[in-house]
């Protein structure tokens, strides 16, 4: 993996990786927004370019997870799509990347973490839970315990009972990790992993979906999960989105987050945003935009 593809950031005591699986990946923004052209991007592209949008308007987006180092506990935030997995969209099949070893990179072996936790329980988010051996899926951090919301649980459960392909992954990803008795169902809204590091609901991806709240040394950051998928989503927030399941929820979610963080203060980590992935939520006439360079006030 190539050097600029690690990042990691410092929230006083707390250490955040990034571990990227799927960089860069560029496609017509409405794939992402409903009726989008890339006409959309035209006000904002002063910020944009040439972090988040091509040279010909495509949106660069990309798969990632975060390997977090507290005080007491290692973390996982997310676990990607994961190696010689059968998925519904052809790009994401048969995948041979360098996820555990750039994990090693960084620091992490796989029974050096305590928790798994996956803002949803979509299939690009929960793939690492497990890896294939000797024919089986088998948990990939045995020593974790790992998060699962009841109200995601419950409604991911009834996706696939009713044959939808957004539950195909849970055989492999999600179900052995129930076998082995390494889940924790909790109700996350609120939920505290640990003293630095808390869950917020923030509903309409997926009925459970959360974002990770990390605060320590008077110092914050919050991990989006799919909230938002596309820093443009920061200055247009009500515009509805088609990958979420309830997309009326999803987009008062976005306009109230947009809302609440554009205080200058806190570090907003995009699960999907290209690289520098991090930045700051900034008031900019009608609209918020999404600067990489801390502001100064």
């Amino acid at each position: 993996m190539p050097a600029d593809r690690f990042r990691q950031w410092t929230v006083g005591d707390v250490q955040i990786h990034r571990i990227v699986e799927v960089a860069d990946h560029a496609d017509p923004i409405g794939i992402l927004l409903q009726d989008a052209t890339e006409l959309i991007f035209d006000p904002f592209t002063s910020w944009l370019r040439p972090h988040f949008i091509t040279d010909t308007d495509k949106m660069l987006i990309q798969w990632q997870a975060f390997a977090i180092r507290t005080p007491r506990l290692n973390l996982m935030i997310d676990t990607c799509i994961g190696n010689d997995r059968k998925r519904f969209f052809q790009v994401f099949n048969d995948l041979h990347t360098s996820f555990l070893e750039d994990l090693a990179s960084c620091g992490f072996l796989p029974h050096d973490i305590n928790l798994v936790c996956c803002t949803h329980l979509h299939y690009d988010h929960v793939g690492w839970n497990t890896h294939l051996e000797d024919g089986k899926w088998v948990p990939t951090f045995p020593n974790a315990v790992y998060l699962i919301d009841n109200t995601e649980y419950g409604e991911i459960r009834g996706l696939q009972a009713s044959g939808d392909w957004h539950a195909q992954h849970l055989p492999d990803s999600i179900d052995p990790i129930v076998a082995a008795g390494l889940h924790r169902f909790v109700d996350a809204p609120g939920y505290r992993i640990c003293d630095e590091i808390w869950l917020e609901h923030t509903p309409g991806h997926t009925a459970g979906h959360c974002s990770v709240h990390i605060e320590s040394g008077g110092q914050r950051a919050v991990i989006t999960g799919d909230l938002m998928h596309h820093p443009v989503q920061v200055a247009l927030p009500h515009w509805r989105a088609n990958f979420d399941h309830d997309p009326d929820e999803a987009t008062r979610t976005r306009v109230k987050f947009v809302s609440t963080y554009s205080d200058r203060q806190t570090l907003i980590i995009g699960s999907h945003f290209a690289g520098p992935t991090a930045g700051w939520i900034v008031p900019s006439g009608e609209n918020c935009c999404f600067v990489t360079e801390r502001p100064t006030s």
